[in-house]
């Protein structure tokens, strides 16, 4: 079919979709788990920075003590956040770096920016400036990591199992979520706080991350569809070639790369000039572009302020406040939380996002996470005193809710995973058309950092009492589930299902009216594929007819040998 593979995808069944032999290949996976590897980047950090900041020893080396409670949150917060603000301003350039020097040498400097920044934050020598400054630098290339790494994963995938391969990038996330959770816990009971390896030991999972992906991009091949918008149509080939081990000649890989080159081809001969005015008027001008950038970008603010992302940052706090108590308990607890959102990317991976497609997926993963949250508020507003009131201890009729929050929290995550944290980097990789993919990424993704910036320097403050300028936790909670509610019914009246069809392909689901195209717009591309399909089959019969100038239609006089 002229869109792509519709029919669900068993991914143990790989041969059953008639793909030939060898497109499902070593090669294929070790590059997509090779790139996949970059979702570690922001799992790592967000696992690690809360535990490894509250370790006393840290804290002891830049004079945490010295400060005012107010100073200390601002600081607990900043440090936290830096990330995010160096991401912000890494994913704005990720799009200049990946058109420019291509996926496999942007990811290279953005490794070396990353190491640089975290061996200066783990040298910083007693310099708060030094912390903040390191962090920034290593934000650099963490912000650029959802950018290059969906990208190149979503470019180099066939089309029935690209849904699969991003999500391993999302998987990684939580394969570093969970790395540092466990290392911020053995740290701690294993070294002790009493030596400055409590936190640079968990903190060098970033380097080990860094310079293994470092080292694999030597073993990789750029992606054909950048050589193709360089100009460079002999080394796409043969780099199709060897990602799906068929020779140059095989009609599979001539089929993608005739498909690569006309697009691209299209793009250029409507494109509005080839300067990056052209380039911006193509993304905000041409409706159908519009309307996948208003997606993309919703996409990001939506499952941002869900609060997914500042739960996971701030789960040992969180844990805390619903009643497990002490330093091991809390890691112990955060780490159990890493591996359910890690389980649940997997089963995401593995049988949705694919089978039952991606828009499914999403809003049976915001349900999860609208039910959950929505718990946790209702039991925080029954229990006011929890996270506001020091000391507190919730009183023993009220401690089997206080479990069950503690399980919405895992709920909550398991939601999260199958929903949001998935579709906001496959939707967004998917979604372009390769003129503009690298910079309407880029932006996405520069939105989803200054969202989660937002959101982790916003929710210290949101838990306060509202004396001190809080909504306390049960308000803030309640914010998320009218985020999360709120994301649910956007999703269904406005996204349509991407999955299965090839990158090329993905204009015939923005054709309708912006209003139709969530409910609507895969039935009239179904239509779209039908009309190409037959057009096609007679074009190769040979039974086309012509039209004269006055209307009459002929059979076709082709003289065939």
């Amino acid at each position: 079919m002229a869109g792509g593979v519709k029919k669900p995808v068993n991914i143990f069944k790989l041969k059953d979709l008639n793909e030939p032999k060898g497109v499902f290949n070593w090669r294929l996976w070790f590059a997509v788990c090779s790139f996949g590897l970059l979702g570690a980047a922001r799992g790592v950090d967000e696992g690690l920075i809360n535990g490894a900041f509250n370790s006393k020893v840290f804290q002891a080396s830049i004079n945490y003590d010295s400060y005012n409670e107010t100073e200390q949150a601002n600081i607990k917060a900043n440090v936290s956040a830096m990330v995010q603000v160096g991401s912000v301003a890494g994913a704005l350039i990720a799009f200049l770096v990946c058109d420019r020097i291509g996926r496999i040498w942007a990811t290279r400097q953005l490794c070396l920016l990353w190491i640089l920044g975290i061996a200066i934050f783990m040298g910083h020598g007693n310099s708060l400036g030094a912390v903040y400054a390191g962090r920034f630098i290593a934000g650099l290339g963490v912000g650029q990591t959802p950018v290059v790494g969906p990208v190149y994963i979503a470019e180099i995938a066939p089309a029935s199992v690209r849904g699969l391969c991003t999500c391993i990038f999302t998987g990684c996330v939580y394969l570093g979520i969970v790395l540092a959770y466990f290392t911020n816990y053995g740290a701690q009971v294993n070294i002790g706080d009493t030596t400055p390896n409590r936190w640079l030991v968990p903190t060098s999972l970033h380097i080990i991350f860094a310079g293994l992906i470092f080292i694999l991009t030597f073993f990789q091949n750029e992606s054909p569809r950048f050589l193709i918008k360089k100009g460079k149509s002999e080394e796409a080939v043969q780099a199709m070639s060897r990602i799906r081990q068929l020779p140059p000649d095989h009609d599979y890989v001539v089929s993608e790369i005739s498909a690569i080159q006309a697009q691209h081809d299209e793009e250029m001969e409507a494109s509005m000039g080839s300067s990056w005015t052209g380039v911006l008027k193509e993304m905000f001008l041409i409706p159908n572009n519009a309307y996948r950038l208003y997606l993309a970008l919703t996409v990001q603010l939506l499952s941002q302020w869900s609060g997914a992302g500042s739960i996971t940052l701030y789960a040992p706090d969180l844990f805390a406040i619903l009643g497990i108590t002490g330093t091991r308990e809390s890691l112990l607890a955060s780490g159990v939380f890493g591996i359910v959102k890690f389980v649940a990317a997997l089963g995401c991976a593995l049988f949705l996002v694919d089978v039952i497609g991606r828009k499914r997926a999403l809003l049976i993963g915001i349900t999860l996470q609208a039910i959950s949250v929505t718990y946790i508020a209702g039991f925080l507003t029954a229990v006011p005193e929890l996270g506001v009131v020091d000391d507190y201890v919730i009183p023993s009729h009220q401690v089997a809710a206080s479990r069950g929050a503690v399980a919405m929290i895992y709920i909550s995550g398991f939601g999260w995973a199958l929903g949001w944290n998935s579709m906001q980097y496959l939707l967004t990789a998917e979604l372009f058309p390769l003129r503009i993919r690298a910079l309407s990424t880029s932006l996405a993704m520069t939105l989803h950092f200054a969202n989660q910036y937002g959101n982790t320097r916003a929710v210290p403050v949101l838990l306060l009492p509202t004396s001190l300028g809080g909504i306390t936790p049960g308000g803030t909670f309640w914010f998320f589930s009218a985020v999360t509610v709120l994301g649910g019914a956007w999703v269904w009246f406005f996204v349509p299902e991407t999955g299965g069809r090839s990158l090329e392909s993905m204009n015939r689901l923005f054709e309708l009216p912006w209003h139709r195209i969530g409910r609507h717009g895969n039935d009239d591309a179904d239509r779209l594929d039908v009309a190409l399909d037959e057009k096609q089959a007679d074009m190769l019969s040979g039974t086309a007819e012509h039209v004269d100038e006055v209307g009459e239609k002929r059979p076709s006089r082709e003289v065939h040998v």
